[in-house]
């Protein structure tokens, strides 16, 4: 198995205006996302955004850029960005059963 490390780069950054927009740079893909709830998978972990009324303005995975519109509650990382082993997986079927 190949061990993954993070490493904390200037291309990854999320802006948050008020409490309705985020920005968020260094994304490598959506794997989920509704109202309620976005999985990004960013060039940091997995980052997961919780809220209401949340939609997406603007998406160029080209770019890795995501802009988002709602009504934020909690935004969190489901690693703790040292692997990508069995441990991120074992986070996002938590997250998603």
């Amino acid at each position: 198995m190949i061990e993954e490390t993070y490493t904390h780069s200037s291309a990854h950054e999320v802006v948050m205006t008020g409490r309705n927009t985020m920005d968020v740079s260094g994304v490598l893909g959506v794997e989920s996302f509704d109202s309620e709830e976005f999985l990004l998978q960013t060039e940091c972990g997995y980052l997961g955004i919780r809220g209401n009324n949340l939609h997406i303005k603007n998406l160029d995975l080209d770019a890795g850029r995501v802009s988002i519109l709602g009504e934020f509650y909690e935004m969190s990382y489901l690693d703790d960005g040292s692997s990508r082993g069995i441990k991120t997986k074992s986070l996002l079927s938590r997250l998603f059963k």
